[in-house]
């Protein structure tokens, strides 16, 4: 099995123009209307939508790995980084959840400036702060070294393994960083700059260059070139959350290339149409997040419990099933009695409304 990188020319990627261009076109008409549609919405506003897109990603970047994190902790940290006020905020999250705010802010919002080993170190020190991956001790702001072998990409089916990619030899990987950091950095005027994100994007995760967290790197590097081509921090979209809804074909997308030969076509079509569905999928996002905005705007001055503000928000966020006075008690681990009086006094405010008959009995937003 020939790895793409064993291939003479590498990293010469090619690819057919004319096979892509339905594709980067409809792509870049989607991104191009709809950032146009957002200039009538307030500053602030936009910047909550951010606030919540750039959670977005964070949540679903880690949880294509297979890692859970608190979406209140994620939102409180990004907009902490954002001067953006939260009505329902906890307070302090973890120093782990800070940090991954913190690579995902210096990420979209730093893209002027340019990228280098010193910043991808520390991308993987936030990712890591206390040097461990679950219980395994692993190699934290520098390259892995492959002291216990060769890197390696696998899955596992019971007792069954299955080697999906070898990752090239550590040695090479000083050299190997510095090519794809020149690319990154480079004017970009020889490629349409979603193009670049797509390559970017696949040349890292084929360097495979830590020993854990190249995906989520690999993620938070496309978004740097997606906030580079766009000449904006400000991002209205997650492609980590729609790579979530797609994950299966995306893996499947990778490994195809990493596989193949130096003519990456089907992989750019693939990540053009993945990006162009994100597009389209914040659109309803968006709306959502608008709405949310606008409620807490309007409500800023009502005198709402910690718990009513948590409610309110899991129902905005997309609360599963119906919310009824028993699941609101277990949720907030109050009794009965205090559930039914928060629920009443946001029935009384016209903010919540009651439907349904006795045990059917369950509330929506008004």
């Amino acid at each position: 099995m020939r790895y793409i990188y064993q291939h003479k020319n590498w990293p010469n990627f090619r690819w057919d123009s004319a096979e892509i261009a339905s594709d980067l076109e409809a792509a870049s008409f989607a991104i191009g209307n709809f950032l146009g549609r957002l200039t009538s919405i307030g500053f602030s506003v936009q910047n909550e939508a951010v606030c919540e897109m750039l959670s977005t990603e964070i949540l679903n970047s880690a949880e294509i790995e297979g890692e859970r994190l608190n979406r209140e902790d994620v939102r409180s940290s990004v907009a902490k980084r954002m001067d953006v006020v939260l009505l329902d905020s906890k307070g302090a999250a973890s120093y782990e959840t800070e940090a991954r705010a913190d690579l995902m802010i210096d990420a979209t919002r730093n893209w002027a400036a340019p990228m280098t080993v010193e910043r991808l170190f520390s991308w993987h020190a936030a990712l890591f702060p206390t040097g461990y991956s679950g219980l395994s001790k692993i190699a934290v702001g520098r390259f892995r070294d492959d002291s216990d072998g060769p890197m390696r990409v696998v899955s596992r089916y019971g007792m069954m393994e299955r080697v999906h990619f070898v990752a090239l030899d550590a040695q090479s990987l000083p050299d190997e960083i510095k090519r794809l950091i020149a690319f990154v950095n480079s004017d970009g005027k020889s490629h349409p700059w979603l193009v670049r994100a797509a390559l970017a994007h696949l040349w890292f995760l084929t360097l495979h260059p830590f020993d854990d967290g190249n995906g989520r790197l690999g993620r938070a590097l496309t978004e740097y070139m997606l906030a580079k081509g766009e000449r904006s921090a400000m991002r209205f979209y997650s492609l980590s959350a729609e790579i979530q809804a797609e994950k299966d074909a995306y893996y499947n997308e990778i490994e195809r290339a990493q596989r193949g030969n130096l003519d990456v076509t089907r992989w750019i079509k693939w990540f053009l149409g993945c990006y162009h569905r994100a597009v389209l999928a914040a659109e309803g996002r968006l709306k959502a997040i608008l709405s949310k905005a606008e409620f807490w705007n309007e409500h800023a001055l009502d005198e709402l419990t910690v718990n009513q503000r948590t409610m309110l928000n899991m129902l905005f966020d997309g609360f599963k099933g119906n919310l009824t006075s028993s699941k609101w008690a277990k949720i907030c681990k109050v009794s009965q009695d205090t559930a039914s009086r928060e629920i009443n006094a946001l029935v009384d405010k016209s903010i919540l409304r009651r439907e349904g008959q006795g045990r059917s009995t369950h509330y929506v937003l008004a």
